[in-house]
């Protein structure tokens, strides 16, 4: 099991990671609207959207939402080790 600094870890993180995760669809729902003028496609599978729309939009939502989640753990293992003083226990440094 778990102890309680790796538990409050994961908790975090994970907290961190959907949070981010959140904001990140509403700016990458945004930017789509900005940058095509229409709303990004609701069901991406369907053969109504053209295949073009659906790829482009897969993508951004992919790399966008990956991006988002990496910068949001990275914040927060900064923050966990300023806090107690060290990296979260699996962090590895390579060098």
């Amino acid at each position: 099991m778990a102890d309680k600094g790796e538990l409050g870890w994961r908790l975090t993180a994970g907290a961190a990671a959907f949070a981010g995760g959140f904001v990140a669809k509403k700016v990458i729902t945004m930017a789509w609207k900005k940058s095509t003028g229409k709303e990004p496609p609701t069901n991406p599978e369907s053969p109504d959207v053209a295949l073009a729309e659906a790829i482009g939009w897969a993508v951004m939502m992919g790399v966008g939402m990956e991006v988002a989640r990496l910068l949001a753990t990275r914040a927060v293992a900064h923050q966990w080790a300023k806090g107690t003083g060290a990296p979260p226990s699996h962090f590895k440094v390579e060098g």
